[in-house]
């Protein structure tokens, strides 16, 4: 007996290569599978001007990022703004000032793909041959309410869909919304604000991911690295004993012998 609904990922028609140099831009759960990559040597940019939550600001970013990369993750949190009243400008971030200062509006699902399709023509430019991920983040806003939290969620799935028909060959989706709430249906998967994923849920997403979108190699790359890195994340009794600088010592070697196969690998420990 099956006691659980499994959600199928769709072909991304493509494979995330070992160590490929890819960058993030989204809400906080962008930040949590970065996060999770960069672990694995993936040398990766997470939110570089700091975390974006709905489409405007996500096109904000990349208007300003001029590096080129293979993969980029956009992770949409909401189709909620904020514009600055005395300019009109949707602002990315509120710096803590009066909410007074600030008026909050509701981006249609037509205004939400209109800011991603920019977003994806301003990334071609840079490198026509990008492949970019969609995903909507798992994570519910309290403060819409969940009935309000589920029609902002709707509007970006909807707005995701119009580009990911229109732009199949370039543009794949991976389901983390659905996963999450189809998949893990339980509260024991959320941290203590019952609204973040766990770091289990994550832990799960990214093995998802790493199933459907990383090629053998990288996979290959990832096994070779899992007992390098348990090394490093070792506690020893007595660092400064003779044994364990030998065993650091061979470690690094090895470390140096995976720099030399693999010319971007990132150390981040």
């Amino acid at each position: 007996m099956e006691f659980r609904t499994i959600v199928d990922i769709p072909e991304p028609g493509f494979r995330i290569g070992p160590c490929e140099e890819i960058l993030f831009v989204g809400s906080c759960f962008a930040d949590s599978i970065g996060q999770r990559f960069r672990e694995e040597g993936f040398p990766v940019t997470v939110n570089p001007y700091g975390t974006m939550y709905n489409p405007a600001s996500i096109l904000h970013t990349i208007e300003r990022w001029t590096a080129q990369v293979k993969t980029v993750f956009l992770t949409l949190g909401t189709n909620h703004v904020y514009r600055l009243k005395e300019t009109g400008e949707i602002v990315d971030n509120c710096e803590k000032r009066p909410a007074a200062l600030f008026q909050e509006e509701e981006l249609s699902v037509d205004t939400c793909t209109d800011y991603l399709m920019q977003a994806v023509t301003l990334l071609r430019q840079v490198n026509p041959d990008i492949r970019i991920v969609l995903t909507v983040s798992p994570i519910r806003y309290r403060k819409y309410g969940y009935h309000g939290s589920q029609l902002s969620k709707a509007t970006l799935l909807l707005a995701v869909e119009k580009i990911r028909v229109n732009l199949c060959q370039s543009v794949a989706y991976f389901p983390a919304y659905e996963i999450v709430n189809d998949e893990l249906r339980d509260y024991r998967f959320y941290k203590s604000d019952m609204l973040h994923p766990s770091e289990q849920t994550v832990e799960y997403i990214w093995q998802r991911l790493y199933e459907s979108f990383l090629s053998d190699e990288a996979k290959a790359f990832i096994q070779e690295w899992a007992p390098l890195k348990a090394a490093f994340h070792h506690k020893p009794f007595d660092p400064e004993s003779e044994e364990y600088k030998a065993f650091m010592h061979k470690t690094m070697l090895k470390v140096a012998e995976l720099k030399k196969k693999y010319s971007t690998f990132a150390l981040d420990l």
